[in-house]
């Protein structure tokens, strides 16, 4: 099978479901920007690598990088499922499986887990300290994105409730792993001083 069909030559693209529409759907924008955050997350993955000769590896411990690997690995998965979710156009309404509540309890047992471990803070943070602290933030904020996105185009298209909470609490997750791999670095956390 070809990789091209060259049927997106004219600036149009297919919907679950089959309808043709414009590249600039507000659709094909939610699940584009959605598409774009699991690239960021799969090079956080990567970043976090378990080779031995890895900084992060080295200061956060083998333990909990395989743990945190783990859950973006696990959060790449179900982003495709809220991408297809973004996807659907008519005649693909209820082709795909919305995301189950259990994904999204999985995000809050994390999110619950990591603020065991940092401390309690009364002033907004500012990225940095970290190329790794950084790149969450690049996810947290693509994730925000991703969510407006999801919610324009849910102004002219029906789209599942299950994507708007997943999305929500990812972006509290990638803050929250932030600050978390920011204790564990040894880094500096910045808080804003106005």
């Amino acid at each position: 099978m070809k990789i091209y069909t060259k049927t997106g030559d004219k600036g149009t693209t297919s919907l679950i479901g089959g309808e043709r529409v414009s590249k600039t759907d507000l659709r094909v924008e939610a699940y584009g920007t959605v598409d774009e955050l699991t690239a960021y997350i799969a090079l956080l993955a990567d970043t976090l690598c378990t080779d031995e000769r890895c900084t992060a590896v080295r200061s956060i411990g083998s333990v909990l990088t395989e743990r945190i690997v783990g859950e973006l690995r696990s959060v790449e998965s179900q982003l495709m499922t809220v991408a297809a979710l973004l996807a659907i156009g008519k005649g693909g309404e209820g082709k795909i499986t919305p995301v189950a509540e259990e994904r999204v309890e999985e995000l809050e047992k994390a999110i619950d887990s990591m603020q065991t471990e940092i401390p309690a803070i009364t002033k907004f943070t500012i990225p940095g300290g970290h190329r790794t602290v950084s790149m969450c933030h690049v996810c947290r904020t693509i994730c925000r994105r991703a969510e407006r996105a999801a919610l324009r185009a849910s102004e002219i298209s029906p789209v599942d409730d299950s994507v708007f909470r997943y999305l929500n609490r990812l972006s509290d997750y990638f803050y929250n792993l932030g600050r978390l791999l920011t204790e564990r670095l040894g880094v500096e956390e910045i808080l804003w001083i106005p």
